[in-house]
């Protein structure tokens, strides 16, 4: 059984840090390519950082440029975001997303809720 089950959300002042975390089982962890996505009230669910395979390569939505950081631990299975210099506008729930093209996997997890205020 697929399962995503992201932690670490919460309430957290601006400019404060959060760190979330997205346990992953019942696939081949190493073999996907990994994402954060969020999805503010009202808003549609937008791209925040990406990570390939092996962690080589890591992308991020201007939003989260030189602020949050993605990685991983292929041999824990688990995924990670570093959120620095968080702002109001980062409020949002934030999703882990597993994608293969070669094993056509893509996966979600529940969710984690942000929220950013004072």
């Amino acid at each position: 059984q697929v399962q995503l089950v992201e932690s670490g959300g919460g309430l957290v002042q601006p400019g404060g840090s959060l760190r979330l975390s997205c346990a992953a089982s019942g696939f081949r962890f190493s073999e996907y390519t990994m994402y954060w996505y969020r999805q503010a009230p009202g808003k549609e669910r937008e791209l925040v950082a990406s990570i390939t395979k092996l962690g080589g390569t890591t992308n991020y939505a201007d939003s989260a440029k030189d602020r949050f950081t993605i990685s991983r631990d292929n041999a824990n299975n688990m995924l990670y975001l570093q959120m620095n210099s968080l702002k109001p506008e980062d409020t949002a729930v934030y999703y882990c997303n597993g994608k293969s093209r070669i094993r056509g996997g893509d996966y979600w997890g529940q969710g984690t809720q942000v929220t950013v205020s004072s």
